[in-house]
């Protein structure tokens, strides 16, 4: 059972073909392991008879059309805050608890068009506003890494934390997240899996309700480099749904076995050796750093002088982006209404203070105080400004003078914490520590992908990030995996 559902897509299908296998019987496998992990909470939804039903359509392609897709009984988990048409879409919050949809993401559509199985949608912090998925009306995802019990566990990381723990546990192959300030690349990075952020625009984000439509993309969690690639192959490409993404035909990446890491120039920001990163994540950094060295990878340190100053700005832009992104729901045309119908406005009040939890609403609050006619200057265009130059530190060290190829760093600042440390600190607290190192790249909408590198001493997962310019994913994929394949890092079926 475990190794079935940690077998790759490569062997997967080999083990279709070969009919040692079929994708009923394995849409089954990863149907029982989601109900036997039921505990760790990573499905809002397991959607059954929507899996059924796709691997007997991919039994249909191996065996009676020849005709076989990229994902033909593949089994994915889609984050619930991507609309799915006639499955219901929360975003794990009261105010739309049943909503639902009458069409489909462009990510979702790309999926099963390409012939993948829905398991399920996944947990998250209430309309993604988080680092922990520990705010959802569901109830909180518990970490597998190090779980001791219902008392005694750890965060998944947030606020793709389901997805995250789906396919760490095997429950499906692969997952689909949003990455608005690390989203994907946290959980990925504490639930020791590949996460994926693609560049922005080279992903669709119709049918993603928007958390911060200038940073929210789409992000893909799988158990390797080259499943994610794969994966992330299926879903790009233009949309016409979308006005922003890119406008040309994506050319499919290559993975290639003899890829060489020779004269490859990678930096070090020296801006990323924050106050509260662990040793452990110090150290592995030095490790890997040392491991590319000796595989005559070019290395140096360099500058992004304005990282100390991202997560104010970020912290800004999100809320401003925030509270005009949940105007929307008023109680009249989306989400929960209340039987408060004394005027329009206490309509409004009671439908909204009962439909978002404390986290949203807090979020609200402050956007709508920085975009206050006597503050915009102050905080918002300033905070627009200020992004700019997180942007150009960026552009600087990919294309000035002494440019590198790709940057080097921690995903976050130390293994899984506990749930209790966690969630006895402040949410926002919380997300501007733990996204510390990922939430730049989303300012800048450069790609970006976390990759697990080893075992702390309390034997959790420890990962690093590799990042590039815009529409680099061929170069640090292969980068990724080459690191991947140096470091063998261990699965969680092979540990527990």
């Amino acid at each position: 059972m475990n190794k079935l559902t940690s077998y790759t897509i490569k062997e997967i299908h080999k083990a279709y073909r070969d009919k040692l296998l079929t994708p009923t019987s394995f849409v089954d496998l990863c149907l029982q392991k989601a109900k036997r992990t039921s505990e760790f909470n990573a499905f809002i939804n397991i959607t059954e008879d929507i899996a059924e039903t796709h691997g007997i359509e991919s039994e249909k392609s191996f065996y009676v059309d020849k005709n076989v897709k990229p994902l033909d009984g593949i089994t994915i988990a889609v984050k619930d805050n991507f609309c799915t048409k006639n499955i219901s879409t929360t975003c794990a919050s009261e105010m739309l608890r049943n909503f639902i949809p009458t069409y489909d993401a462009t990510v979702y559509s790309k999926l099963i068009n390409n012939g993948a199985c829905l398991i399920g949608k996944s947990n998250l912090d209430e309309f993604a506003m988080g680092s922990g998925t520990v705010d959802s009306i569901f109830g909180p995802t518990r970490n597998a890494w190090g779980y001791k019990g219902e008392t005694d566990w750890r965060i998944a990381g947030g606020s793709s934390g389901g997805s995250a723990v789906a396919v760490s546990t095997g429950a499906c192959v692969a997952g689909i997240g949003s990455d608005t300030g690390g989203s994907t690349r946290n959980p990925a990075a504490l639930c020791g899996v590949v996460g994926i952020k693609p560049t922005y625009g080279l992903v669709s984000r119709h049918g993603l309700i928007p958390l911060v439509n200038s940073m929210d993309v789409p992000g893909i969690l799988a158990r390797n480099v080259d499943d994610a690639t794969k994966v992330l192959n299926c879903i790009s490409g233009p949309d016409e749904l979308d006005s922003t993404t890119i406008k040309r035909d994506f050319k499919p990446i290559d993975i290639s076995e003899e890829f060489d890491l020779s004269n490859i120039k990678i930096g070090i920001p020296a801006e990323y050796h924050c106050e509260g990163m662990s040793k452990e994540v110090i150290d592995t950094w030095n490790w890997v750093a040392d491991l590319l060295d000796k595989e005559k990878a070019l290395l140096k340190t360099v500058s992004l002088p304005h990282t100390s100053i991202s997560i104010t700005v970020y912290s800004i832009l999100n809320q401003c982006e925030v509270a005009s992104n949940m105007s929307r729901y008023d109680g009249l045309e989306f989400g929960l209404r209340t039987s408060e119908d004394y005027s329009t406005e206490e309509l409004y009040a009671s439908s909204r203070s009962q439909g978002f939890n404390n986290v949203v609403r807090s979020r609200i609050f402050a956007g709508n105080y920085f975009l206050l006619a006597r503050n915009y200057e102050k905080y918002f265009l300033k905070a627009l400004k200020l992004r700019r130059l997180i942007a150009d530190d960026f552009k600087n060290v990919f294309h000035g003078h002494d440019r590198v190829d790709l940057l080097l760093t921690p995903t976050t600042l130390s293994d899984a914490p506990l749930y209790g440390d966690f969630v006895s600190k402040h949410n926002r607290d919380q997300c501007a520590f733990q996204d510390y190192c990922t939430q730049p790249a989303n300012m800048a909408g450069i790609p970006a992908v976390s990759i697990p590198i080893r075992l702390s001493e309390s034997g959790l997962p420890l990962s690093l990030q590799l990042m590039g310019p815009n529409m680099s994913e061929e170069l640090l994929l292969n980068v990724a995996k080459k690191i991947e394949d140096i470091v063998c890092f261990p699965p969680l079926d092979s540990v527990q």
